[in-house]
């Protein structure tokens, strides 16, 4: 149970160590907003990483070649993207003004909500992700599925998520404190580098969805 649970563990920090979109994410969201809200970020790109982990358990490889499947992620992982960056380039041109409270978030609406949920999309239409998952994720997820009960996994799907929830705490925490001691025209910086990057993966989608469907 113990190598099950460390196997796990280590295979989501695998994927954490990726410096792809969503650690993007977190840094700047820890850099302009503070801890809580980088980490919720974080936990919803952990459940958008459970989803896939769960998807690989009964064979993400074969689901990868489903038409309708690869169609969503195209256009949905495409449109996701384009939204992010759009974003990210309203916020370098003109920065909002939040009330903030002082656990970083906004007074107003359902804050809370839609960074998990910003979290949840960035995992599941993260380029990275889901070339990880279909590449080397889920050939183990599935092969340890094969070998192991349906109750035995449950703990190696929690060694799964809680190193995912543990990384964003880490950055989220780092990039909080990093935040006091940099400017706005830093994380306005910031703000540009992660909208040339999204619109960097959302052409690369687009593209590599273009030449493998149409």
């Amino acid at each position: 149970m113990i190598d099950l649970c460390m196997s796990g563990f280590l295979l989501s920090l695998s994927l954490c160590l990726d410096l792809g979109i969503v650690n993007v994410a977190l840094i700047k969201t820890g850099l302009e907003r503070g801890l809580v809200p980088s980490f919720l970020v974080g936990l919803g790109s952990s459940f958008g990483d459970l989803i896939y982990a769960g998807l690989s358990m009964v064979g993400m490889s074969l689901l990868m070649q489903l038409s309708v499947v690869r169609w969503i992620l195209w256009i949905g992982g495409t449109l996701v993207l384009l939204y992010l960056s759009l974003n990210m380039v309203q916020e370098t041109v003109r920065p909002r003004n939040l009330h903030v409270t002082p656990d970083g978030l906004a007074r107003s609406d359902n804050s809370r909500i839609k960074l998990f949920l910003t979290g949840v999309g960035l995992a599941l239409s993260s380029p990275s992700s889901i070339l990880w998952f279909a590449a080397v994720g889920g050939s183990v997820i599935a092969a340890t599925a094969h070998h192991y009960q349906i109750d035995t996994l449950v703990a190696f799907f929690i060694a799964f998520f809680c190193a995912g929830v543990l990384w964003s705490f880490v950055v989220a925490y780092i990039s909080g404190q990093v935040r006091k001691i940099m400017g706005t025209q830093v994380i306005r910086l910031l703000s540009l580098v992660s909208a040339v990057l999204f619109i960097y993966f959302a052409c690369r989608v687009f593209l590599n969805g273009l030449h493998t469907l149409l």
